[in-house]
C-alpha cells in the first residue's frame, strides 16, 4: 500500500511517529505543500517563510538519505494532494495533528472530506510530548521511495508575493541548527537561564532560543524535554539545577498550550472582546515600527524587528501597553506580532495575545517602570534607540521631563503618542470593563471570576523559551 506523508509543522525525520508509521505500511511518498493562500493571511511573513525554507532543505536531504525524496509542490492542498493520490496510486494519507487558525482548520475540514469520498484513509497523530516522556524518541526510519515523482523547487518568498521583511539578525532554520542550539544550551548558556530572564541583555544569549524550532517541528518537544531530563539526572550543579528546573516548567507549559482544546483557542481573526473605538491607525504605525516616544517600549518593537524573538516578559508588555494605553486593535496587535516572530504558533499565539489584551490581573504593564526595572543602565535601550544618546540617563526611560528634549531632540525622536498617567486610567476602566463582559463579578475586594466561566489562557506569549 502506497503512503503520503504530509508534512506540515513537523520538518524532521527523528521522533517522527507519522513517518514512521508509514514506513511500517509501504513505501512512502513524503509531500509537503506550499499553499499560496496561507501565506497571504495576515499573520504570515517573509521572516517566517525563509525559516521554513531553509528548515525544507535540511528536511530534503535527511528524507533523500533515507530514500524517499521530498515532494514539494507549490498550489492548493487539496488539489495538490488529490493529484499526487490519484498519480501514484495513494490509498493512505498519514499526517500529525495541526491545530492551528480558524483557515488551517478550514483546509483541513476540505482535505478531510475529500478523502473521506475518494475512499482514502486519512491518519492524524499527536505530536511526541511528555504524555510519552518515558518511550524513548523514534529514530529516523528506513524509507522505500515511491519512484517517479517529481522532487519540486523550494520557492523564494517573492514567488510567494510575500512582502519585503529585512531581519538582520533572524535565527536560521534547519534541524541542524536546531541541535547546535539545544547542545549550546544545555551544556554552556542555560547555565543562567533562571536568572537572565530580567535582562533584555542577558536574555538573548541564556534563553534556550528553541522556540522557532518547536514551532516549525525541526526538533520535536520529546527529544528536547528528554534531553533536559538526561542533563538534569547527571547533577551539572552550580546555578544550573534551578534553571534547567525552570526550563522543564517552560516546556510543559508550551505542551499544555498546545494541548488544549480547540474551543479554548482565540480565532486570530474574530477576536470578541471590546475594541477601542475610534480605532487610531496612525497610532497602531507608530507602535509597530517602534516611534511610540516611550522610549523601552520602542526598543522592544526594534529589537523585535531586527531578530524575530523576545523573551516572554517583554511580549506580554508588548500586548498590554498596545491593547491598554494605546487603545489598539487586538486583532491588529496580535497579527502584527505574528508577522514579527519567526516563532510564531498560532495554537500558542491567539490565546495569550487574547489573554494579553483582556489582563490575567489588574495590573497593566508600564514600560516606563519596567524599562527603569530591566534596563536601569539603559544599555538595551540605548543600543535600539541611538537617537536618545545626549538623553541623562535619570531621564532615558521618559525623556520627556528633560528640559532640553523639545530642543535636543525634535526630529530625532518623537513625543509620546499619548499621555501615559491619564491612558492607564481610561485602559483600567476599559479593561474592568472586559473583565466584567467576560464573566468576572463585583466583590468587595474587587472582580473575581463567576463560577463555571471559562478560564481565559494566561502565561508566556508563544513562550519563546
Amino acid at each position: 500500500m502506497n503512503v503520503l506523508v504530509w508534512f506540515r509543522r513537523d520538518l524532521r525525520v527523528h521522533d517522527h511517529p507519522a513517518l514512521t508509521l508509514a514506513a511500517g505500511i509501504g513505501p512512502v511518498l513524503p509531500v509537503y505543500v506550499v499553499d499560496p493562500e496561507l501565506w497571504s493571511q495576515p499573520d504570515t511573513s517573509a521572516r517566517q517563510w525563509a525559516f521554513v525554507a531553509e528548515s525544507l532543505a535540511g528536511l530534503r536531504e535527511d528524507l533523500a538519505g533515507l530514500g524517499a525524496p521530498l515532494v514539494l509542490r507549490v498550489g492548493d492542498a487539496l488539489q495538490v494532494l488529490a493529484g499526487l493520490c490519484r498519480r501514484h496510486g495513494i490509498s493512505r494519507i498519514v499526517s500529525h495533528e495541526e491545530p492551528g487558525t480558524s483557515w488551517t482548520q478550514a483546509r483541513d475540514r476540505r482535505v478531510a472530506a475529500w478523502a473521506s469520498d475518494a475512499g482514502i484513509s486519512w491518519t492524524e497523530l499527536p505530536q511526541p510530548g511528555a504524555g510519552c516522556a518515558a518511550c524513548p524518541a523514534l529514530p529516523a526510519p528506513a524509507l522505500r521511495g515511491i519512484a517517479g515523482a517529481e522532487p519540486g523547487l523550494i520557492p523564494s518568498a517573492r514567488a510567494l508575493r510575500l512582502a519585503a521583511d529585512p531581519c538582520p539578525h533572524r535565527q536560521l532554520g534547519g534541524r541542524a541548527r536546531g541541535l547546535e542550539l539545544l547542545d549550546s544550551f544545555l551544556t554552556q548558556r542555560g547555565e543562567s537561564y533562571r536568572t537572565a530572564q530580567a535582562s533584555p541583555l542577558a536574555t538573548e544569549r541564556a534563553s534556550s532560543r528553541l522556540s522557532p524550532h518547536l514551532a516549525h517541528g525541526t526538533l520535536s518537544l520529546r527529544e528536547v524535554m528528554q534531553a533536559t531530563a538526561a542533563r538534569q539526572a547527571a547533577r551539572p550543579g552550580r546555578r544550573w539545577g534551578g534553571s534547567l528546573a525552570r526550563f522543564q516548567t517552560s516546556l510543559a507549559a508550551r505542551e499544555r498550550g498546545i494541548a488544549a482544546p480547540n474551543a479554548e483557542r482565540a480565532d486570530p481573526f474574530t477576536l470578541a472582546h471590546a475594541q477601542p473605538d475610534p480605532f487610531d491607525p496612525a497610532r497602531l504605525a507608530a507602535w509597530s515600527n517602534g516611534e511610540t516616544g516611550l522610549p523601552f517600549l520602542d526598543a522592544c518593537l526594534r529589537y523585535l524587528r531586527a531578530t524575530g524573538w523576545l523573551n516572554a516578559r517583554l511580549r506580554a508588555m508588548l500586548v498590554s501597553v498596545a491593547c491598554g494605553p494605546l487603545s489598539l486593535e487586538e486583532q491588529a496587535v496580535g497579527a502584527h506580532l505574528a508577522r514579527m516572530f519567526t516563532d510564531y504558533d498560532p495554537a500558542l499565539h491567539w490565546p495569550q495575545v487574547q489573554a494579553g489584551a483582556l489582563g490575567s490581573s489588574p495590573r497593566l504593564w508600564n514600560p516606563v517602570r519596567l524599562g527603569r526595572e530591566l534596563d536601569p543602565e539603559g544599555a538595551f535601550t540605548r543600543a535600539w534607540l541611538p537617537e536618545l544618546a545626549p538623553v541623562p540617563d535619570a531621564l532615558l526611560h521618559d525623556p520627556w521631563r528633560w528640559p532640553e528634549a523639545r530642543r535636543r531632540l525634535a526630529h530625532r525622536y518623537p513625543e509620546p503618542v499619548v499621555d501615559l498617567q491619564s491612558a492607564e486610567r481610561e485602559a483600567r476602566a476599559r479593561l474592568r470593563q472586559a473583565r466584567l463582559s467576560a464573566g468576572f463579578a463585583e466583590r468587595p475586594g474587587g472582580l473575581v471570576r463567576r463560577s463555571g466561566t471559562r478560564r481565559h489562557p494566561s502565561g508566556q506569549l508563544s513562550l519563546p523559551l
